[in-house]
This record gives C-alpha cells, sequence and structure tokens, in this order.
C-alpha cells in the first residue's frame, strides 16, 4: 500500500468517525476497505472507522448503514461516509437523511436500471452465498433513490473514467454541481484509492467545521 503521510491530512482527522460502505456483492474484505481499515490501524485509532458487512437485499442494508451511522455518532459527533458503487448510492441517501458529508467512490446512479438486466441469482464474491436478484429488490433501491441532491458541497466524487462496471458519465452528471475528482483510465475498484486520503481528508475537514 502506498504510503500517505499522517502530516499530509488535517490535524483533526482524529476527531472524525468514518462509515465505509462496499458495494455490490462485496464486503468488508474488499481491498479499498482493508486498506483503509490499516491506515486507520497505523496512523489514526481503529475504532473511528465502521465498515458493516452490508445485506443483499436493499431495504436491509439501509437499516444496518442507518445503524452503524447512529452508533459511531454516539461516539463521534463529527462523521462522514465513504460509499463504494452500491455504497455510493447507499451513502447519498444517508448523507442526505442525516445532513452528513460523504466521498463516493465510482458511485451506482439509479442501480435499479442496471439491475433489471441482470435478475437471478449472484455469487458472493467473498463468502461464495447464492442471492437472488428479484423485482423486489429493485423496488426497494427505487425508494432510496435520489433525484436532486440538496447539498451537492457536501459531497466529493471520486471517478474513473476506466470503470468497466458502470458508466461514469451518470456520476457526473447527477453530481455535478458536487466538488469532483475524475481521472482517466482506472477501473471500478478505484485505483490508488488510498492516495486519495489528503482530498477526502481535507473536504471532510471543511464540511465539519463549526
Amino acid at each position: 500500500m502506498p504510503a500517505v503521510s499522517i502530516d499530509a491530512l488535517p490535524a483533526e482527522v482524529n476527531q472524525f468517525g468514518c462509515l465505509y460502505l462496499h458495494g455490490f456483492l462485496s464486503s468488508p474484505q474488499s481491498q479499498k476497505a482493508q486498506e483503509l481499515r490499516r491506515y486507520f490501524e497505523r496512523h489514526l485509532d481503529a475504532q473511528q472507522l465502521s465498515i458493516p458487512t452490508l445485506p443483499f437485499a436493499p431495504t436491509d442494508a439501509i437499516e444496518v448503514a442507518n445503524s452503524a451511522l447512529t452508533a459511531l455518532q454516539s461516539y463521534y459527533p463529527k462523521v462522514f461516509l465513504i460509499g463504494s458503487s452500491l455504497g455510493g448510492f447507499y451513502a447519498t441517501w444517508l448523507a442526505q437523511q442525516h445532513q452528513v458529508p460523504a466521498v463516493l467512490v465510482n458511485p451506482a446512479v439509479r442501480p435499479f436500471e442496471l439491475f433489471e438486466h441482470y435478475l437471478g441469482p449472484h455469487t458472493h464474491y467473498y463468502s461464495g452465498e447464492v442471492h437472488q436478484l428479484t423485482t423486489e429488490h429493485l423496488d426497494q433501491l427505487r425508494r432510496l433513490n435520489v433525484d436532486t441532491v440538496m447539498h451537492p458541497e457536501r459531497l466529493l466524487l471520486l471517478l474513473q473514467t476506466g470503470d468497466e462496471t458502470l458508466d461514469y458519465r451518470h456520476a457526473a452528471q447527477l453530481y455535478r454541481e458536487s466538488p469532483a475528482w475524475l481521472e482517466g483510465a482506472g477501473n471500478h475498484s478505484f485505483e490508488r484509492f488510498i492516495e486519495r486520503l489528503p482530498q477526502i481528508f481535507h473536504h471532510i475537514s471543511r464540511c465539519l467545521k463549526p
């Protein structure tokens, strides 16, 4: 993992709680989640970071994420979200509901439209468990959709144009009024994510200033 000096981050980062939301069929064992966990363990406090395992069903996933956010806020009054892919979709809804800042990494936009073409069984990348994607899941996603971002200045968008899973232009359009970091090439996992920590924390620091 490339080194990111703690000196490159705002001094107040040890006051922030961070909730990381993984993507579709992913888990806390994903590369970005593990890089983030190792960084907090080495340079900050592991308790500042929460990475829940999100259930397959969107309604259950948002309930787990909401509970994790509430728990984190009981220890850290200043809390932010990082959401990757479908986790970015969930983070957008939570950020709007709780009025907290968020970082969206190659986020899914209107995933219920994409998933219409993928109904049926899906094998979880980490657990090997098989889940059935149904029309009810699509309806649950529709109920969580944010068509208009009310406070775009609170959201930091990280996009790589080489995303092989999602069309980055959809996110660029929805979050067009948000600060953004757009890189050519890359992939859906967002290469060199951990190197973006200085931008992430400086954005969060600005958003959470008293």
